[in-house]
């Protein structure tokens, strides 16, 4: 096909949307669905056995996989946008934190009078000599409205940078840079304690949720359902994203998105959707994260925090969707073993995988299996 009649071809059809359009064999999505049941059913052992039982399984490791599958969702959520759209955001930290927070208030309401001072108010409130909830505390002890503040404070936050940004068509290290500046800037905020959000220590000791008695082993089982659930609803969500037009777009925007104004799309609106649907599934991540871990604190917004993300993905395979929730889970597996051995080293060790990944996989390891399967194909040929 020559220059011009490339040109001519209708944007559907356009070299510059095309991808290869793989869904998951039937081979992958039994193997998915056989790792979504094992997973589904590990808090059974936990809640039939006993604790001196061999298949028991204690209440520890089942909060600590529900933590790693909040991580996991949040790796996705980050390679939405890196891996489909060439967005490389330092910033996500923060939407996950936000979502923490927005539903920390609600487990903070829900304590009641049986914090340490007895009172209405959370312990930190009475301490600093609050005698009220400020303003956008209202309506944080209803739990739907807490969590149509996960979902909305991400988002609002994602859209109005995100349509700036984009709309001035800041990308690449510039805008990692700004994420990252955004972040920072958002944490100092929160480790103020006149902000209204515990400062330093932010939200803990939480008793209840929906009534439901938080340390409960059915409590965190319930929540663990929850959170595998979400995750497998997202992978399928990100699925049938990637793989129609509008992936096709967002993978035009990351290869070429100068060549893809040429053809006439506009690739503001297709930024801003992944962009922003991108901070809500981060903050839902967080707000699954904080039941789960018992705490929400401005820690979460550090900037290390967003580079680990990157780290996830990179390691699992940017741009593969189920590469990132592999990597989030072997990386905080690794780092649940290493800082209890030597956890002044995990720093240096997170360092040395980036590197490892970046000069030897830099396909993660999606891409060194798909390499070893396509070697097997070969030989057998």
């Amino acid at each position: 096909m020559n220059q011009a009649a490339t040109l001519a071809a209708p944007p559907s059809l356009h070299p510059a949307l095309m991808t290869r359009r793989s869904l998951f064999s039937p081979q992958a999505w039994l193997g998915l669905l056989v790792a979504v049941a094992f997973l589904a059913v590990l808090p059974m052992a936990n809640l039939v056995f006993a604790p001196d039982h061999p298949l028991h399984i204690s209440s520890y490791a089942v909060a600590l996989l529900g933590k790693f599958m909040c991580y996991a969702l949040a790796a996705l959520a980050l390679d939405l946008v890196w891996g489909y759209a060439g967005i490389l955001s330092l910033g996500h930290g923060l939407f996950f934190a936000l979502g923490g927070y927005a539903h920390g208030m609600y487990l903070m309401r829900s304590i009641g009078r049986d914090g340490v001072y007895q009172s209405d108010l959370p312990d930190f409130m009475v301490f600093l000599n609050w005698k009220t909830y400020p303003w956008y505390w209202w309506g944080t002890e209803h739990f739907a409205y807490a969590w149509f503040l996960v979902l909305f404070v991400p988002g609002l936050l994602a859209f109005l940078f995100g349509y700036f940004a984009f709309r001035s068509r800041i990308k690449g290290v510039y805008f990692s840079i700004i994420t990252q500046a955004l972040t920072y800037a958002a944490m100092l905020l929160f480790f103020r304690n006149d902000t209204g959000f515990g400062g330093n220590n932010g939200f803990t000791d939480f008793k209840r949720i929906l009534g439901f008695d938080i340390t409960a082993a059915s409590t965190r089982a319930g929540l663990y359902w929850i959170t595998l659930a979400v995750l497998f609803g997202a992978l399928v969500l990100a699925r049938v994203i990637t793989q129609s037009k509008l992936g096709r777009v967002l993978t035009a925007v990351r290869d070429s998105e100068s060549r893809l104004r040429f053809i006439g799309y506009d690739p503001l609106g297709f930024k801003l959707f992944v962009w922003t649907l991108s901070a809500v599934l981060c903050g839902i991540a967080g707000a699954l994260y904080v039941p789960q871990v018992g705490i929400i604190n401005p820690g979460e917004m550090s900037t290390e925090n967003s580079i680990e993300m990157v780290i996830w993905v990179a390691t699992g395979g940017r741009g593969t969707l189920i590469g990132p929730i592999i990597g989030a889970g072997a990386v905080n597996g690794l780092k649940t073993w290493f800082t209890s051995v030597l956890p002044e080293y995990w720093l240096y060790c997170l360092g040395l995988i980036f590197v490892l990944v970046t000069l030897f996989l830099p396909q993660g390891i999606v891409g060194l299996v798909r390499r070893i399967m396509r070697h097997r194909e070969e030989r057998r040929v």
